[in-house]
């Protein structure tokens, strides 16, 4: 019976670390999002998870951003009020930057 009880005990302790080093794992590899006062963003529209249809984007917006919570909620401007959303449900919108070219090299045949 002692035999069972320590046998036991090890497994609980080894699930206990490998939960632990599996959200070690996990939390590496969260991409962190930051914005600031002033950042245009994009909403995630869930609703349109499952019937977004062929070609309809599943993101709206631009908002702009006009304040930032601690821990990830964000106040939005939106054409017709404010609302606070989730930073999960958000991406950066980024207007007008130039899209870098690529330099090809053309080789002559020999």
């Amino acid at each position: 019976m002692h035999d069972l009880d320590e046998i036991r005990l090890e497994t609980y302790e080894s699930a206990l670390l490998y939960e632990e080093k599996t959200i070690r794992w996990h939390d590496q590899r969260l991409n962190r999002k930051e914005f600031k006062v002033g950042d245009s963003l994009l909403l995630y529209n869930s609703r349109l998870k499952y019937f977004a249809g062929k070609l309809k984007s599943k993101w709206s917006g631009p908002f702009k951003v006009t304040k930032v919570f601690p821990h990830g909620p964000i106040k939005v401007q939106g054409p017709r009020n404010t609302f606070n959303v989730s930073g999960h449900h958000a991406k950066h919108y980024h207007v007008g930057e130039p899209i870098e070219t690529l330099e090809v090299l053309c080789i002559e045949p020999s």
